[in-house]
């Protein structure tokens, strides 16, 4: 694979310069042909995509809109603790219950948010099928974020609509991609096999970055590790839970909405690097998982209650699928509530964070 992928890649640019996304394709070209002179088995990873890159969890306004301020200032906490990276829209919340306007205008919002920032924006792009997931690569790509990453399309049915979904992604982003080993709720398609992560990584320089969390997540895990490179780096996922031990394995970060503890996610990370602490490691992660085991566990919740705990958000509202995981056509809005004795819960479960934490600055355009 590796002496004869380079040039059905160059055919496949050329063809994309005469269709619908012709002008990104050209645009993308030099630099793309240019990394051709060296095999993207021996392309090194971007230093910048590593570590946590927690997804933010997008905020609502008491009448139901996306509350873009909130956002911007998510984005400003996530800099401020001097986390790596951060990603949105990518939890479901961001993608399937968000129009195609709300997420375009908050890709732009935290864009501006975190120019000149040290802290690392990934800007997810999906679709239903290809046309629509290259819209958003498109106007992700004007923006300039470090990195994008992209889930399977919710129409695909076989692997191949996956590789061509992909395919047609490399032609338009020209920066490292990131691949969601998981679709959607409507997607009932198959999971995309390591053999074609790893293809796609050989394929294209500006891939092999793989948010690993489907099927035997470990076994997966350990291939798709083998294959470095052209894997560049494997981030763990699945709300966090397993990262400490997929680390061990090899993983370099962990994608997550746990956005909210953003601080301690990235003193874990630096443990990790360090290795000068192994017991204050085991203990940050330990209760760090008790705190997330909080039920119910999902990935906002109770989380919502530590984000206005923290002074960023203003409420505990969310969007929710309908019936049976539907989309509906008009926003539904809920609030989260918790019964006196859950609050206690949470409460003591998060003064047992307390002592690895930052104090939240007034101020969150300044580190800490």
């Amino acid at each position: 694979m590796a002496t004869n992928h380079l040039i059905p890649r160059r055919t496949i640019l050329k063809q994309a310069i005469g269709g619908a996304s012709g002008l990104m394709a050209a645009a993308a070209l030099p630099n793309l042909l240019a990394a051709d002179e060296t095999s993207p088995e021996k392309v090194a990873p971007d230093p910048k995509v590593c570590g946590p890159f927690p997804i933010l969890s997008t905020p609502y306004a008491e009448d139901g809109e996306v509350d873009y301020d909130v956002l911007a200032q998510e984005a400003k906490f996530v800099a401020w603790a001097g986390t790596p990276g951060m990603i949105w829209p990518q939890s479901g919340d961001s993608i399937d219950l968000l129009t195609a306007d709300e997420k375009r205008n908050g890709m732009e919002v935290l864009a501006e948010t975190t120019r000149g920032s040290a802290t690392a924006l990934c800007l997810g792009v999906q679709g239903n099928d290809t046309a629509e997931m290259l819209q958003f690569a498109a106007h992700a790509e004007k923006l300039n974020p470090t990195a994008i990453i992209s889930r399977p399309p919710d129409s695909g049915k076989t692997e191949e609509d996956l590789r061509q979904y992909w395919r047609a992604l490399a032609q338009v982003a020209t920066r490292p991609v990131i691949l969601q080993t998981t679709g959607g709720v409507a997607y009932k398609g198959p999971l995309p096999s390591p053999k074609l992560m790893i293809e796609l990584a050989a394929e294209f320089p500006h891939f092999g970055y793989i948010k690993e969390e489907a099927g035997d997540v470990l076994e997966r895990m350990k291939t798709s590790l083998a294959a470095r490179p052209p894997v560049r780096r494997v981030f763990s996922a699945r709300g966090g839970f397993h990262w400490l031990e997929e680390s061990r394995l090899g993983s370099e970060g962990v994608i997550t909405e746990r956005a909210a503890y953003a601080d301690l996610l990235t003193e874990i990370w630096s443990l990790q690097q360090s290795g000068d602490d192994p017991e204050k490691l085991e203990e940050m992660f330990g209760k760090f998982i008790q705190m997330v085991k909080v039920k119910p566990g999902g990935l906002r919740d109770a989380n919502l209650y530590i984000w206005k705990k923290r002074g960023v958000f203003k409420n505990l509202l969310s969007r929710v699928y309908g019936p049976n995981k539907s989309i509906p056509t008009t926003p539904i809005l809920t609030e989260f509530k918790m019964n006196n004795e859950k609050v206690a819960e949470v409460e003591a479960r998060f003064a047992a964070l307390k002592p690895y934490l930052k104090e939240v600055s007034p101020d969150l355009s300044q580190p800490s």
